[in-house]
Parts: C-alpha cells; structure tokens; sequence
C-alpha cells in the first residue's frame, strides 16, 4: 500500500489493485498517512528564504455531518471555490509554504491569512536575520519589524524576478515556492477532492514524496 501511495493513486485505484473494499483502503491510507506526518521532523531555515500561499478547494468530503452543520445539502458535483482569498470558512483553506533555497521546506495548513496568524508560524519557523522574499500581498509587510530582511516582487505589475546588484542574476523572486505549488496541485488532482479534516495529512505525504522525487532534503509541518 505504502508504494502505491508513493506512486499517488487514489485510494479508489488502491482498493481496485489490492482488492480491498474503497472504504478500507480510505481507512488504512489515512492511517498511515498519520503516521508518518506524526514522526516528521519540524525544522528551522535560514540563509534565503521564500514564503508564498496558495489555496486549496476543501470542504468536507466524507463528513456529512460537518456538512449538515452548515446547513446545505452534500453537493452532487464538484465544490467551487469562493471568490477572492480563501479562508478555511469559505471551504477554501490558505496553504503557507516557507522554503529555502536548496534546503527545507514547512507548509501549514491555515484557518486564515492574517498578520497574527501567521507571525507566530514564520517566527517558529525562520531564524531572526533571515533574508525572507515574498510577493507584494500586504500580510508579510511587517517581516522587518519581527527580525527579518525583507524582499518583494510585485506580481500585479508584472514583475517575476529581479536583480538588484548588477551581475546578471536575478535573485529576487519566490519561484522556488511557485515551482513546489506547481508540483502539489498537480499531486492532489489524482484525488479529486480532498476534506479539510484530511487536507494536512495529503499536505505532508505529497510533501515527502515531492521531496524524493527531487532529490531534495525537505521536512513538512501542518
């Protein structure tokens, strides 16, 4: 089971391989998926670094309860997402990735992407003194008030990288966090849909395997 999730079957096309009942197969995935966010390391970066959200389409698929508390009936198709940023209210939970550059990588799953929400996560996370890029969004506006070097690209204006001493390179940017984004939407689609109760369990598992995959060190927290 554990080198079919490797290779991000769904637990649908885990059930068929081994002959399992669907729902035992759901039942054992999660298992093990627990276990190994359970037993992953935290870590702390420094050096460059590279924060970034994204937002993940996340209801609650296979808790009806949680639906009926809502007060709607479960949905027969797909779930849509709110318009603008997400929240975990809107059933649109913000995903906070820090990466830095040839080194670790945390993601958290957030109910929000508010300044106090996530001060006490970066501050966990990234070393005082730190060289932090982000884009241009307001929430990381104080990043040099709590002990960082801070460093934007504005992608409303079209600017993706930037070089600011001359030499040709440019160092100023959080490609490195969009490229890991690009890597896990792409592992969740195989999913089609996945509950906000399981979300942080995917997050971590998709993280290991994309860290694999790259041949990279990176360590998940959620």
């Amino acid at each position: 089971m554990l080198y079919l999730m490797g290779l991000n079957l769904s637990n649908r096309q885990i059930a068929a391989e081994l002959d399992l009942n669907p729902d035992v197969a759901h039942r054992m995935t999660i298992l093990l998926r627990s276990e190994i966010a359970a037993r992953k390391p935290g870590c702390k970066v420094s050096g460059v670094v590279e924060c970034d959200e994204v937002y993940v389409i996340a209801g609650h698929k296979g808790h009806p309860e949680k639906v009926r508390q809502k007060g709607r009936a479960p949905r027969c198709r797909a779930l849509k997402g709110a318009p603008g940023r997400g929240t975990l209210e809107k059933e649109k939970p913000p995903v906070l990735g820090i990466i830095e550059r040839s080194g670790d990588v945390a993601i958290f799953m957030l109910p929000d992407v508010k300044q106090k929400t996530i001060e006490p996560i970066l501050r966990s996370v990234i070393t005082p003194g730190t060289l932090v890029n982000t884009d241009e969004y307001s929430i990381y506006n104080h990043l040099t008030d709590w002990g960082y070097t801070h460093k934007t690209v504005c992608h409303g204006k079209g600017e993706y990288a930037r070089d600011e001493d001359g030499d040709g390179f440019c160092e100023v940017h959080v490609n490195t966090i969009e490229g890991f984004w690009s890597l896990l939407r792409s592992g969740l689609r195989p999913h089609r849909g996945v509950s906000q109760e399981n979300l942080p369990l995917y997050l971590s598992f998709l993280s290991l395997s994309i860290t694999y995959a790259g041949e990279e060190k990176h360590c998940c927290r959620h």
